[in-house]
């Protein structure tokens, strides 16, 4: 059974006991445990069962590659799943339920899924479930959704809150242990900016569990010192409990930290999830044991010889009172050596190697403990639990020669370097013969934007197994990282480790090499989705020879281990089966995250109200006091009308057109996109976003311009205004602001990226607003200032100045046709200078507007609206604007694809105005039917409505819509059906309904 022993832990504080429950059951632990520790501590080996076959599984691992012990944590709004036990730290009041099992943990109805494993191979379900087809609606797919997935989902918000960080260095070091420590004094002191960051609550890594000796010091004692010199450095951040998650571009790299997850009652975010840019990034992440491939070797008690040092020396926990070990290599021996030295009885050590030497091995028998040279394990004895084992000839096919009792097995297969972290952003690996494993390869490793490497392997995970090795790799690659990263200091001298003779280790990927199909047929490779040795063998059988179609047939590594206990194994065994190098078969991708992160350290803030925050304008607050009726425009609320006692919101719009027509109107229009676009090539980079031609605008002139997209779609469109030579800036719509500003990001970083241009949105940065009417002159000459005469401004010109004492820029443009002046002001200064054209405007007939009156107003001047006459299928042309196309630019974005057949077809539906002949309004979205039905028996038809109101300037139903030939049937009247039966005539007119000399606007 496993216990806890009476003496050992060098993690745990004794005094402190905590109490927690797994499955409704009360247990006690100690501080430092952690939930796997305390788990074994109280002699619970059963955790959960298997995704497949629901066989009973126990802990494997100690570290974040364990895959069985996955449990529901929590409840209520802290409540979640497949919290990985061997990386939880135990608090007082844990509560853990195990997964995937029904109605108990002990006893699964789904257990009988092994008796039928036979009928269930690798692959199965995709013979399975396809014939009958009627089964799959009504049988097959209910089943599946029901099995699929571990755990439960939670039914209640998130009580917990998150954040994102930010952060700029020269040497990211990712790995608290020698390796790392060891990096970070080296980047340290050659004055590198340095952030450390360690997965776990605990620096040092595998070295103090191993006593290793490092500059005549034990391995704990070396690294208390090392830290305390690194959080002496001003230059070096270091950070527990913060997991490197994920290496990308440009040297970004995602860092997951939990920040209270051992501490749930203490105030502030639960995660925080670091987004970093590097010059340098030092991968120290370590390596992981191997599992080795026996039948049998998924029974709980069944471990990695590294975990059950670590737990006997850690949190002096005993897994087992009589332990077997199993190796093909010395480092197991360090194990048996530990138990026997904790007063455990280790009655065997079956070592794979035909020959077994060395100082380890001797010193194992020395202490008394059996070694047995060229054995192996036939199977293992035991369903719940071991019971014993079965030794056989490794050489041979299975043939017991021998059964030992006992209630653990340790096993190790040999280390494998975590290169997952290299390998996310390209780094290529090299198969490394002599420790049967892949490493970094350095002639090929990830590359930044200069060509050049921007990540550096260090430690284990480039394949050095020795503490001396360790240190020297590890200090080598963080002086190297400090130098490419700048750093112009000396790093000193490097720390100088221990370095005991080991023998060579023997590759063994099937234990015994023979093994028949039956013995295959229980070996596990992947102990969380069932997979076999005999289900890859198959998979190479029916001719999934590439890795990745085999992962994916199989479903090895997939799921929360992502390769890390079953790749190596997993492959050898592939590349038996198709006589092929463990290199031919090569490895799958490594994805990011290194392990699982919660969803919430990804959304980080962005939920409630701040899930998408809400952009006000600094007069809002007066708008919300006005009756403002609220319209969502983008991430922006703006006024649709502002509404007074008595009156509906159709009235408040109508008021308002009358008004501004015939008096004076104040729009809000400070939600307009600004983007400054600044640059030697600024010009140039604004012909090609736009179709007409914008570098031979005038400093103090605006022009109206369009944007496609490259498929030659209209996709937003407004004022260009020229600063000066270099400097233009661009109005977009409301919602486009951020949509155009990432578009001509897109365009500079990845196609024109040698271009000198520079983009800024400014759109936050100003207040704007539109003084609209025939007033409008006179109430800026009331506030005094700049001269805004026609003659000093004319129409699309603008000029600095000051109005009122407020420092401005104003614009001579209308997107109403009546005279009227844009005005921006720092957004400081938006609501005081709103007040003050009110205050001036009284005498006037000032009266704000909203966003309706302003749509009314322009589709009385036939000025089309983005999102109203396009769609994401219109093109310029539809519009009419074929003028706004420039016919001296050799090229724009979207001009090729507008040459396509299909744009420049003749019978594309073309842009017109429609007046209503009973003077009522055609509904929004309405189309016009022509004569005949399709082959589905519906009406055709011969175009449709894209905007359409009540006008009150001209007392009638007006639309804008696009029509068939519609420019050449000027005057013909043509149906739009409506919902309810009835139907509404219209006839074609030109689309500019008021004033079509412009002569308001020119005033």
């Amino acid at each position: 059974m496993s216990t806890r022993l009476a003496t050992g832990g060098r993690l745990l504080d004794r005094g402190a006991t905590m109490e927690f429950t797994f499955n409704g059951k009360r247990m006690q632990g100690h501080a430092g445990d952690s939930l796997a520790s305390a788990l074994l501590a109280n002699d619970q080996m059963l955790v959960g069962r298997s995704f497949k076959y629901h066989r009973p599984r126990g802990l494997v691992a100690s570290g974040a590659e364990e895959p069985n012990g996955l449990v529901n944590m929590g409840e209520g709004a802290f409540f979640e799943p497949n919290q990985r036990v061997t990386t939880t730290e135990l608090f007082a009041g844990l509560k853990a339920e195990s997964q995937n099992h029904w109605p108990s943990l002990e006893f699964d109805v789904g257990a009988v899924n092994a008796k039928l494993s036979r009928f269930m191979p690798a692959g199965f379900y995709y013979k399975m479930f396809i014939h009958p087809r009627p089964l799959w609606k009504h049988v097959y797919e209910p089943f599946i959704r029901k099995a699929a997935g571990l755990g439960r989902a939670p039914t209640e918000m998130d009580g917990s809150t998150y954040e994102h960080f930010y952060a700029h260095v020269d040497v990211l070091i990712t790995g608290g242990g020698i390796a790392g420590l060891a990096a970070a004094l080296a980047a340290g002191r050659a004055g590198a900016d340095v952030l450390l960051i360690e997965q776990t609550a605990h620096w040092g890594g595998r070295a103090p569990v191993d006593h290793a000796q490092i500059d005549g010091l034990d391995a704990d004692a070396w690294v208390k010192d090392a830290v305390q010199a690194l959080e002496n450095m001003d230059n070096v951040t270091i950070r527990r409990r913060t997991m490197g998650a994920g290496v990308y571009d440009h040297g970004y790299a995602l860092a997951y930290e939990r920040l209270s997850d051992h501490r749930p009652e203490s105030d502030g975010p639960r995660h925080r999830l670091w987004r970093i840019r590097a010059k340098q990034i030092v991968t120290a992440t370590g390596s992981i044991e191997r599992p080795l491939s026996f039948a049998g070797n998924d029974i709980p008690g069944v471990m990695l010889a590294g975990a059950v040092r670590d737990y006997a020396v850690n949190y002096g926990v005993s897994v087992g009172d009589r332990t077997v070990v199993v190796t093909n290599n010395d480092d197991a021996y360090r194990t048996a050596i530990a138990l026997k030295q904790a007063g455990l009885d280790v009655p065997v050590i079956l070592d794979a190697r035909a020959v077994v030497d060395g100082p380890l091995p001797q010193q194992a028998r020395d202490l008394g403990i059996r070694v047995e040279a060229g054995k192996g394990i036939a199977h293992v004895n035991g369903t719940k639990r071991v019971t014993g084992v079965a030794i056989c000839a490794q050489a041979g096919e299975g043939a017991e020669l021998e059964e030992i009792a006992c209630d653990a097995v340790a096993m190790s297969g040999g280390w494998s370097p975590v290169v997952h972290l290299w390998s996310h952003c390209g780094g290529k690996l090299v198969w490394d013969d002599a420790q049967s494993h892949f490493r970094p390869d350095m002639s090929r490793p990830p590359l930044g934007a200069d060509g050049q490497g921007f990540v550096l392997p260090a430690g284990a995970a480039n394949g050095a197994m020795s503490t001396a090795d360790v240190l020297a790799d590890a200090f080598q690659s963080g002086a190297a990282a400090a130098k490419s990263a700048g750093a112009t200091g000396k790093p000193g001298k490097a720390p100088a480790g221990d370095a005991p003779e080991e023998s060579p280790m023997a590759p063994v990927w099937l234990m015994p090499q023979g093994a028949s199909y039956k013995l295959r047929s229980k070996m596990w490779l992947d102990y969380q989705n069932d997979v076999k040795v005999s289900d890859v063998q198959l998979a190479a059988r029916e001719g999934y020879e590439s890795v990745e179609h085999t992962k994916r047939y199989t479903t090895l590594g997939m799921a929360t281990d992502q390769g890390k206990l079953s790749n190596i194994n997993g492959l050898a065994t592939l590349a038996g089966a198709l006589n092929a190098s463990i290199p031919a078969v090569g490895t799958t991708t490594f994805r990011p995250p290194y392990t699982p992160i919660s969803m919430g350290s990804i959304g980080g803030e962005a939920r409630g109200d701040l899930f998408q925050p809400l952009h006000k304008t600094p007069m809002h607050d007066w708008h919300d006091a006005n009756g403002a009726d609220w319209e969502p425009v983008g991430h922006w609320r703006r006024p649709y009308a502002f509404v007074r006692d008595g009156e509906t919101v159709e009235q408040a719009v109508q008021r308002e057109v009358v008004n501004t027509r015939e008096n004076l109107g104040l729009l809000d229009a400070s939600t307009l996109g600004k983007l400054i676009v600044r640059g030697p090539d600024a010009g140039k980079f604004l012909d090609m976003l736009y179709t007409n031609m914008m570098s031979t605008l005038k400093p103090g002139r605006c022009r109206y311009g369009l944007m496609c997209t490259e498929n030659g779609f209209l996709t937003d469109d407004g004022v260009v205004a020229r600063i000066d030579e270099d400097t233009f800036l661009c109005h977009t719509t409301t919602g486009g602001a951020d949509r155009i500003y990432a578009h001509m990001e897109e365009w500079l970083q990845t196609e024109w990226w040698d271009w000198q241009v520079y983009v800024t949105n400014a759109t936050e940065q100003f207040a704007q607003v539109a003084v609209v009417g025939p007033n409008a002159r006179k109430v800026l000459e009331k506030l005094g200032g700049m001269d805004v005469s026609a003659e000093a401004l004319s129409f699309m010109g603008w000029a600095d100045g000051t109005i009122g004492g407020f420092d401005c820029r104003v614009y001579r443009i209308s997107f109403s046709g009546e005279l009227s002046f844009e005005i921006a002001v720092p957004a400081s200064q938006g609501r005081a200078f709103w007040d003050a054209l009110l205050t001036a405007g009284a005498e006037y007939g000032v009266m704000p507007y909203g966003t309706e009156c302003l749509h009314i107003m322009r589709a009385e001047k036939g000025f089309i609206m983005i999102g109203d006459e396009t769609d994401g299928t219109v093109i310029p042309q539809d519009l009419g604007l074929h003028w706004a196309i420039s016919k001296k630019k050799e090229d724009f974005l979207g001009k090729r694809a507008q040459e396509r057949e299909h744009m420049a077809d003749p019978n594309r539906w073309q842009l017109v105005g429609l007046e209503t002949t009973d003077g009522s309004v055609i509904p929004d979205g309405a189309y016009a039917v022509a004569e005949g039905v399709n082959e589905n028996g519906q009406r055709n038809t011969q175009g449709r409505v894209t905007s359409t109101y009540h006008s009150p300037t001209l007392g009638r139903g007006i639309a804008m819509g696009l029509v068939l030939d519609g420019p050449d049937r000027m005057g013909e009247v043509i149906d739009f059906p409506k919902v309810d039966g009835t139907s509404v005539s219209a006839k074609i007119v030109n689309p500019v309904f008021f004033d079509p000399e412009g002569e308001k606007q020119n005033v």
